[in-house]
């Protein structure tokens, strides 16, 4: 099974410098010859970068240990030590960097070619061929490599998506996302069916596209830990577009309505000033005289049958590129 895992801690090592060399040219008709001592090689670097092919952090499960080459010791005959080799650690795109021991944010990975050098090798130490001075011919002298550095770090996923879909517990969501994308989340009738974000790419027909986000169900409290929200509430945060879907089969919707808008507000309530579309969801399931409380806007959906979805999705993309067009 492909875990869903948005948040590791790894700790990262650099290489450290090699040693300057002290050495004298030694020939048959240069029997005192001078110095040509080799400077080491610097260390290699820890360096993040993003891999657009890369979805979850679950391989930093497996590896949390990252160390880059060791830069080599000179030589004689003026012969410089080699670099060590720099690692390459691959990320998704949308992954935050936080310093441990600061707990200060210290990246933000966004996008392809996206680049973070987390630790940087130690300087390779100078031979003696470079103190070498007019009154100094023979020096003695050669500096050691520089030391490695460590540091500990926590890498935290956002999900890059256009749309965050967002609703309490059973909503329907999963049968939403599964209804416009070729997503395949899990769906069953009970709480809390969806224990990671699930993304799916929406076709608009000719029109285009754009990335929808089910998010886990949120439920009262979540802001403070409650339930599944807590951990999952973050992905939200770069959504440009927000669809609230609720269950129109439930006996108090709008409570439900007044929750999930007070949990986003609880998390950020800068996240109430996007665009937001309403859905009620289960149309199919109520009677045809049901009469939705009073939303203006919103729309009348039934993910299991598709009543009104492809008119909600046209809606949700010609928000997004409003949202192009503003340059938000």
């Amino acid at each position: 099974m492909n875990r869903f895992v948005d948040r590791a801690t790894i700790e990262v090592e650099s290489g450290g410098g090699g040693n300057g060399c002290v050495s004298f040219r030694r020939e048959r008709n240069l029997p005192k010859g001078g110095p040509d001592g080799g400077d080491g090689g610097s260390g290699g670097d820890v360096i993040l970068h993003v891999d657009p092919g890369k979805r979850t952090l679950l391989d930093f499960h497996y590896q949390r240990h990252f160390r880059a080459g060791r830069g080599m010791h000179g030589q004689g005959s003026n012969h410089n030590g080699k670099d060590g080799a720099d690692t390459l650690i691959a990320v998704p795109p949308g992954t935050t960097v936080v310093d441990v021991e600061s707990g200060r944010e210290v990246v933000d990975l966004l996008e392809e070619g996206d680049r973070y050098v987390a630790v940087r090798g130690g300087r390779g130490g100078k031979g003696n061929s470079q103190f070498a001075t007019a009154t100094n011919r023979a020096p003695r002298t050669a500096e050691p490599g520089g030391a490695s550095r460590r540091r500990k770090l926590v890498l935290e996923l956002k999900l890059l998506a256009d749309v965050g879909l967002v609703g309490l517990p059973n909503a329907g969501k999963s049968t939403f996302l599964a209804r416009v994308t070729a997503a395949r989340p899990k769906i069953a009738n009970y709480p809390f069916t969806t224990l990671s974000p699930n993304l799916g790419l929406v076709r608009v027909g000719d029109a285009g596209s754009f990335l929808l986000a089910d998010i886990p169900g949120l439920i009262e409290g979540a802001s403070q830990g409650k339930g599944l929200g807590f951990d999952f509430l973050r992905h939200i945060e770069r959504c440009r577009v927000l669809l609230f879907l609720i269950d129109s089969t439930d006996p108090d919707p709008e409570e439900d309505l007044r929750v999930l808008r007070a949990e986003l507000e609880a998390y950020d309530a800068t996240l109430l000033d996007r665009r937001i579309v309403y859905a009620w969801n289960k149309m199919d399931a109520v009677p045809d005289d049901w009469e939705s409380p009073d939303l203006p806007g919103a729309h009348r959906i039934s993910a299991v049958s598709g009543e009104g979805v492809q008119g909600l999705i046209h809606r949700l993309h010609d928000l997004i590129r409003e949202v192009d067009e503003d340059g938000e």
